[in-house]
């Protein structure tokens, strides 16, 4: 779809305009147009687009998708090979299904597709370069101006930044950051044979560099293969990609796409909102800072974003606009802020003490099933640690000894 092909509305004002059709972005749309309101979700580039991710759906991924919604799986996962920079390798396996495998462009289409079907109206090649909330292409102080790259400005009662880790709309908001990572990754094709061997089974590799890991995602013919860490040494992230495709026997297998990306996790101090604009997903720094998993994180952060843009728009003045973006901060806070308060809580741990967190996955049964009913989506690391005390003395106890 194009920009030309895009519906013209007779109407000057939308009630919501979202910008950037990712995970976030498209559950936004969707929640804010099942409501009955007119709805315009603004993308840059043209879909179906790459992104890199890994694309592992956990079940708080699954639980937050649209009613109905048919999840495009490339591979159903019951079986996770841990290591330990290749060593220390095991395997667990599950009886259920842990979690599902999607190529990202098929995924976010279909979230889009979503959105469309309930009423959404999508224009991509549409870059914005800001939005404007004062001045003279803001014609009254219920809306917000979206000017686009090419001088176009859109107008809307409320705005919803989903315009990814880089993002204007963030900027705007004046969103802080305290964490920032590279992520690195190959798209691999590989021969039947080698997929034969992946399928049903992912591996998780704790690496070298503070804080690190790898993965490998099977789809189908493809392996998605991946790590992670710290922004400030690229040189050595890269080298660990390298040496892990190597040592897994990938090396001789041309990638189809190499990629890069930098994750952002939000300060606990940071604004979500800044008058009748809005952010979450990526451009509002929310996911979980040790596994830096963002997809269950942009699912229900966009659909709060969704709902409360929806009341946001309905405001008649500056001080009930206001009221309305504390509550949806408020909403954030309350459900993804703790949980990402406990991953940086583990991230400091497992930091130091990788070897640890290796251990008790690999060789207690107690901690394998809290993985697997987390992945599963059965409870989460905010829920164990709030509900058991045996849980919250050891995080504790792991906490002050590394201080």
């Amino acid at each position: 779809m194009s920009s030309e092909n895009a519906g013209q509305e007779s109407e000057p004002v939308w009630d919501v305009v979202v910008i950037g059709a990712g995970p976030a972005g498209a559950s936004a749309a969707y929640a804010a147009a099942v409501a009955g309101r007119r709805v315009l979700l603004l993308e840059k580039a043209e879909l179906p687009r790459y992104k890199t991710c890994g694309g592992g759906i956990i079940g708080p991924s699954r639980d937050s998708l649209p009613p109905g919604f048919e999840l495009p799986l490339r591979d159903r996962v019951h079986a996770v090979t841990f290591s330990m920079d290749g060593r220390l390798t095991r395997t667990r396996r599950s009886r259920f299904m842990l979690f599902g495998l999607i190529n990202r462009p098929e995924f976010d289409q279909r979230l889009v597709d979503a959105a469309l079907d309930v009423g959404a109206q999508v224009r991509t090649g549409a870059t914005v370069s800001r939005v404007e909330q004062h001045g003279p292409a803001v014609p009254d102080r219920r809306t917000v101006a979206v000017v686009l790259g090419d001088g176009e400005t859109v107008l809307a009662r409320a705005v919803v930044g989903a315009d990814g880790s880089a993002s204007r709309i963030g900027a705007h908001v004046g969103v802080k950051l305290d964490q920032v990572d590279l992520g690195l990754e190959a798209e691999i094709p590989v021969p039947p044979t080698v997929a034969e061997d992946w399928a049903g089974r992912v591996l998780i590799d704790w690496g070298p560099i503070p804080g690190s890991y790898g993965w490998v995602f099977p789809k189908g013919d493809t392996l998605t293969v991946g790590v992670i860490a710290a922004r400030g040494d690229g040189a050595g992230t890269k080298r660990y990609l390298e040496t892990f495709i190597a040592r897994l026997g990938l090396a001789g297998f041309e990638p189809s796409i190499s990629s890069g990306h930098l994750t952002r996790c939000r300060a606990d101090d940071s604004p979500l909102s800044r008058g009748r604009v809005l952010v979450c997903g990526d451009a509002a720094g929310l996911l979980e800072p040790w596994t830096r998993e963002g997809i269950s994180f942009a699912l229900r952060s966009g659909r709060l974003a969704g709902e409360w843009a929806v009341r946001i728009a309905e405001a008649q003045d500056a001080v009930d606009a206001r009221r309305l973006a504390l509550n949806y901060a408020y909403a954030i806070k309350a459900g993804l802020g703790v949980e990402m308060g406990v991953g940086r809580r583990m991230l400091k741990v497992f930091e130091r003490r990788p070897g640890l967190v290796h251990a008790a996955i690999t060789s207690l049964r107690p901690a394998w099933h809290v993985f697997a009913e987390i992945t599963r989506g059965q409870t989460s690391l905010a829920e164990i640690v709030r509900t058991s005390g045996l849980a919250r003395r050891a995080l504790t106890a792991m906490d002050r000894s590394e201080r």
